[in-house]
């Protein structure tokens, strides 16, 4: 289904997450530049319009202005130094999001080839619920599930069995 590099057991969590929670007939504003999960989307019948690589910390315009029924959010959050803002701005109904979360064996992550590509945040379950609820959502759904490397090792193992992302689904209050 998703062959290559791209991350299979992610988008196959993703995708079901998704065709459970949300219509084809609704209309999707994807947080993020198009990548291939969006163009899965919508080659699965999706409605979907990715943003434009805006810094989303200083310029929410894109969601205030947006007429979309759904945002998504995918691995989006972490990399925004003030996520509260843009998820306080949003003014669809209905938010699906995911995080990484905080593993106790491994560093937050930074690309050592991209100074653009950093966390700063990784979140833990609670944290995140609670920047959600503060900003007006709540949640209706989530999941939590792991990402298991081909590697081996201590942490690898650890990977198999600790959840690494954190799914969401929220309606605004």
């Amino acid at each position: 289904m998703y062959e290559g590099k791209y991350p299979k057991k992610r988008y196959k969590i993703t995708l079901e997450f998704l065709e459970k929670t949300i219509s084809k007939e609704e209309k999707i504003l994807d947080l993020g530049v198009p990548n291939p999960f969006s163009e899965i989307l919508i080659n699965k019948g999706y409605q979907l319009q990715n943003t434009k690589g805006e810094d989303l910390d200083i310029d929410t315009s894109t969601v205030v202005n947006s007429d979309a029924d759904v945002i998504t959010a995918f691995e989006i959050f972490e990399h925004l130094v003030s996520p509260f803002n843009v998820i306080k701005d949003i003014k669809a109904k209905k938010l699906v999001a995911s995080v990484p979360l905080k593993l106790w064996f491994a560093s937050a992550y930074k690309s050592k080839t991209d100074e653009r590509d950093r966390h700063y945040h990784e979140f833990e379950d609670w944290q995140f619920d609670w920047l959600l609820e503060k900003a007006g959502w709540t949640i209706k759904k989530r999941v939590k599930f792991t990402n298991p490397v081909k590697k081996i090792g201590f942490r690898p193992i650890l990977r198999r069995i600790t959840p690494r992302y954190y799914l969401i689904y929220a309606e605004r209050i």
